[in-house]
């Protein structure tokens, strides 16, 4: 039987059960992983999460959903509420619905709207930085692939830098009804 967990992974925890770099750095200021709030045995995360960012993580112990999940040629969307810089209007967002040129190529089309900042989303530790003369506001991104960092770089190419970036679902599942760092086992 395939296990499947969801977690809404809180801001500064790496997508992994270990951290690698711990020992290099002798020990010293233990980063948060998965281990801290996943206690299910045999599932791995199915994409990741930058450190930075929150939100839905899809863990498996199954590997052709893995890759179903993560796998870019698999198309499964994937929509995030990102936080910006600044107010976009519809021709600064156009540029993303069509395809944003990256280093690494163009991206595929996403969809985008503004929203208003999501109702009952927690608050984030350390909170976002706050600045009185620059406006921000909220973006509603769905893509199909996931490149490094990518709704970031696709955001900062257009001239509005994320804030804040939390996934709220990826293919059908969604992090309704989950605080930040909890899990639940489907």
């Amino acid at each position: 039987m395939t296990r499947i967990v969801l977690l809404n992974k809180p801001f500064g925890v790496l997508s992994q059960f270990t951290d690698d770099r711990q020992e290099l750095r002798g020990g010293e200021d233990k980063r948060r992983t998965l281990a801290d709030y996943v206690d299910v045995p045999g599932v791995f995360p199915a994409g990741r999460l930058d450190r930075d960012s929150e939100g839905l993580l899809v863990l498996t112990d199954d590997g052709k959903l893995q890759h179903k999940i993560s796998h870019p040629d698999q198309k499964l969307s994937k929509c995030y509420w990102v936080q910006v810089e600044g107010e976009p209007q519809d021709s600064a967002l156009q540029p993303l619905r069509d395809g944003v040129a990256l280093k690494d190529g163009t991206t595929a089309p996403a969809k985008v709207r503004r929203i208003g900042a999501p109702i009952g989303l927690w608050p984030r530790q350390p909170p976002v930085r706050f600045r009185q003369q620059v406006p921000d506001s909220w973006l509603e991104i769905t893509i199909t692939e996931g490149r490094n960092r990518q709704v970031r770089r696709m955001t900062a190419a257009i001239g509005y830098p994320t804030l804040r970036l939390v996934r709220y679902r990826v293919g059908s599942w969604t992090i309704d009804g989950l605080a930040t760092g909890e899990m639940r086992e489907l």
